[in-house]
């Protein structure tokens, strides 16, 4: 050591670690969005938005289109995604997968003619999801060239607008009579489960599902919600999301939404068996029945709870200790696929809640999330596991440990160690405590699940009690006839 004269500053780790903050509500959907609007590249490639702009950027947007019957459906499910968790329910982020690749989902458009307007110098092809790079314009044989001759946008209904371009003197590059079209559209119908799945192929490129594992490495996010509306009825689909949600990076754990289909369970009768039969049965699975219906517009019913999830975190400090159930959709109703009004009375939507569905109610002040439970309900009644708010509290606090004390691997397990560790944890759940966020909690370090052998390899066991507040779904009154109160009329 080198000879000192004078004053030596040095510092200590601080004892106590401040909690890291975790977003309880981020959801990450795998599905269809019209890209053709936008970067015809953007496929199978996670994408983190904040705002409706940075979305629709991303992605493109496609309204719900009304159909023969007269209810609007969503062509693109990520469309649908986007507008229910930025418009109706005014929350974020959001992380988007789109699977729909405009080199195999495709097909010919219909449109083979066109005319451009002589006051306007445009022209509509009439067809929802038209993509640029396949497209020709030829007149007499001849091809426009795109940026040369005219240039190609889309109107807020799809359309795709050609607007031709002028010559020096101001005339209009494309000619005014008939001009030929050759173009292929997108086809969302080709989008197949396994398309949602995805995998890696042989150059190690991962698609669908596979990409939840490089959201946190990618972003720092942790991806608390999966789903895919309009394609989780499937259920090897539920299952694969089951799968993901249960191991996201070797580290942290999610839930995932299933849409009960439909188009084939009608009555409500038949939810519990489809549900059965489909082993949608697990811990971390939300079961949904049936669609929602906003003024004439069906929206699958995880389209809508995903954006709940966050809404309610919203609003209770960003902590999912408070249930989903009795808060408000964004409906006017409930439908099945065909459009068919769906209606529910008390006793069968706590029929299907008995069955561990989550349905929709109106009894007062207007349509609303009914069901606590998770689809492990009725065989599973284990609180953590059957409860919606406390299954997704185990998950967060399980990731806030994990989060704030990754920094703390590695050191020496001296007691020093494990004084940080419980004193910051127990002061994490003290504060969680006080704010009713859970009833109580405790870290605990315990001598019979610490082995000498454990200890020596540098395994530590920090046994971690917590009570998360059950919803309360049943309030009783009991009213009697107080004969006691006779006396009142004598004075």
């Amino acid at each position: 050591m080198s000879y000192v004269h004078g004053i030596k500053i040095s510092e200590v780790p601080t004892s106590l670690l401040p909690a890291a903050e975790v977003d309880s509500a981020i959801p990450f959907v795998v599905g269809c969005a019209p890209i053709n609007q936008v970067d015809e590249n953007n496929v199978n490639k996670p994408v983190l938005c904040y705002s409706y702009d940075e979305a629709v950027k991303a992605f493109g947007f496609q309204p719900a289109v009304e159909g023969e019957d007269g209810f609007k459906r969503y062509a693109y499910n990520l469309s649908e995604v986007m507008y229910s968790e930025f418009a109706l329910f005014a929350v974020s982020p959001i992380v988007m997968v789109n699977v729909l690749d405009p080199k195999m989902h495709k097909k010919s458009a219909s449109t083979t003619v066109i005319k451009v307007d002589a006051n306007s110098g445009t022209a509509v092809i009439e067809e929802i999801g038209v993509i640029k790079s396949s497209l020709v314009l030829k007149y007499s044989g001849v091809a426009y060239v795109e940026g040369t001759d005219y240039t190609v946008s889309f109107e807020d209904n799809g359309y795709c607008l050609i607007s031709s371009l002028t010559d020096e003197e101001g005339n209009y590059k494309l000619s005014l009579q008939d001009i030929n079209v050759t173009a292929e559209v997108l086809d969302p119908s080709m989008v197949t489960s396994a398309d949602i799945i995805g995998g890696v192929d042989t150059e190690g490129n991962k698609k669908g599902f596979e990409l939840l594992a490089d959201v946190f490495p990618q972003f720092r996010v942790v991806p608390s919600i999966l789903a895919t509306p309009g394609y989780s009825s499937d259920p090897e689909v539920a299952a694969v999301m089951s799968a993901k949600a249960d191991d996201i990076n070797g580290c942290f754990r999610a839930i995932c939404l299933v849409d009960v289909p439909t188009g084939t369970v009608k009555n409500y009768t038949r939810v519990a068996a489809w549900k059965n039969n489909s082993n949608i049965v697990k811990v971390n699975q939300i079961c949904c029945w049936p669609m929602l219906n906003m003024s004439g517009t069906l929206y699958n019913y995880t389209s809508q709870l995903l954006a709940l999830l966050a809404k309610v975190d919203s609003t209770n400090d960003g902590i999912p200790y408070v249930s989903p159930s009795n808060k408000n959709l964004e409906c006017t109703g409930i439908a099945l696929k065909d459009g068919t009004e769906i209606n529910l009375d008390l006793d069968k939507g706590s029929y299907l809640n008995g069955n561990g569905i989550v349905t929709a109610q109106n009894l007062f002040a207007g349509w609303k999330c009914w069901g606590n439970r998770t689809a492990a309900y009725p065989d599973n009644t284990d609180v953590k596991d059957s409860f919606i708010p406390l299954r997704r509290m185990f998950i967060f606090i399980g990731v806030q440990l994990l989060r704030t004390f990754w920094q703390r691997l590695d050191y020496p397990l001296n007691r020093r160690q494990i004084d940080t560790i419980l004193d910051s944890a127990n002061i994490m759940l003290n504060g969680y405590a006080s704010r009713q966020y859970i009833l109580g909690g405790r870290v605990e370090f315990r001598e019979d699940e610490n082995t000498t052998t454990n200890l020596m390899d540098g395994k530590a066991v920090f046994h971690v009690y917590i009570t998360p507040p059950s919803p309360n779904r049943e309030i009783d009154f009991v009213l009697e006839y107080d004969t006691s109160y006779i006396s009142t009329l004598f004075g």
